[in-house]
């Protein structure tokens, strides 16, 4: 068949990150922190680790879908429809998880090493898209880098040399089976939100 009479394909950048220098507003920030304050918090676990305390060390609480906080699922979900639409075409129908508040303590060796937000089991094996939106300024904590992973160097070795931005209210997202990390905070607290965008499964 002549080449003519094909449409052109889509194209998407699969290993590439989007973010926002302002996804929340510092007045956003403030009120999500207060508001959080009154949720019960609980240790964080992993998917499928056997030794979630070496691999993660963080507490977190979870954003009831509640008209309270109505506005910040809808302005993550915005977020997500603009970066999906620039990168990934990913089929998309809904957040089909509660936000996750997640703390790390210096004290603690607040961290989490390389991982996937993709798993076994219904909820998690849905997820596509990761949000990440920093609650705490740069100079409320040291360390707690998000790292994203683009692949190896060739010799079985992860690159790690995608740092993300920070800053108080920055937004990153990126597709859920990225390999990523957060370093181990040295001093201070980092705070943030994570909320994961999915569909049905990939195929």
């Amino acid at each position: 068949m002549s080449k003519h009479f094909i449409f052109a394909k889509e194209t998407n950048n699969p290993q590439e990150y989007y973010w926002f220098k302002t996804g929340l507003s510092q007045e956003e920030v403030d009120r999500i922190i207060k508001l959080a304050s009154e949720i019960k918090e609980e240790r964080a676990s992993t998917i499928g680790s056997e030794d979630g305390a070496t691999t993660r060390s963080s507490m977190v609480k979870w954003i009831p879908q509640t008209k309270d906080w109505d506005w910040l699922y809808q302005k993550m979900m915005d977020q997500a429809r603009e970066a999906n639409s620039e990168l990934w075409h990913f089929d998309l129908y809904s957040s089909i998880e509660n936000i996750q508040y997640t703390e790390y303590y210096a004290s603690e060796n607040g961290h989490y090493d390389w991982h996937q937000d993709i798993g076994p089991g219904e909820l998690p094996s849905r997820r596509k898209i990761s949000i990440t939106i920093q609650l705490s300024t740069s100079e409320e904590y040291e360390g707690g880098e998000l790292l994203i992973c683009k692949g190896s160097n060739g010799n079985g070795v992860l690159d790690a040399n995608v740092q993300c931005p920070r800053g108080k209210g920055v937004s990153v997202l990126f597709p859920s089976y990225m390999m990523h990390r957060v370093t181990p905070v040295t001093r201070g607290t980092r705070r943030s939100l994570v909320l994961w965008v999915g569909g049905a499964h990939y195929r």
